[in-house]
């Protein structure tokens, strides 16, 4: 199951924060088809957020067709955003993995890789790259 986090610093409204989050977890594998996401009740204990803004969150991403409201039994994940690419035993992601614990070696933080990371992304993908909104 996924664990929210909210961080009311970050300027994004929490609603967001949670949909960020869960596709997120999609993209990486973490959640699945057939998943359930934990209730809006559930999320409110761990975040401390009104549970309306995890059932904002929850509406939008059934506008977004990942997940689907099943009166009575939840909300489940109807498809998965992953790519082989981002799967837990892709090549580019063990490479990538491997540069962090070498970015962590020399001595650069979470902020300093995050800050680096954003620069490059903006230089590869220039005017299609959204602002970095970290997980956490």
């Amino acid at each position: 199951m996924v664990v929210f986090r909210v961080d009311r610093r970050s300027g994004l409204p929490a609603y967001l924060q949670i949909v960020h989050q869960v596709e997120q977890a999609l993209r990486m594998g973490a959640l699945t088809e057939g998943d359930k996401l934990p209730t809006a009740a559930q999320v409110a204990a761990t975040t401390k957020v009104n549970p309306n803004t995890t059932l904002k969150a929850y509406r939008e991403l059934e506008r977004s067709g990942l997940v689907e409201v099943r009166q009575g039994a939840g909300t489940f994940i109807t498809r998965s955003l992953a790519t082989p690419q981002t799967a837990p035993e892709s090549p580019l992601r063990a490479r990538l993995g491997e540069w962090l614990r070498e970015a962590r070696a020399e001595g650069l933080n979470a902020h300093d890789v995050t800050t680096l990371f954003d620069a490059l992304l903006a230089e590869t993908f220039p005017a299609t790259t959204p602002t970095h909104t970290p997980a956490h």
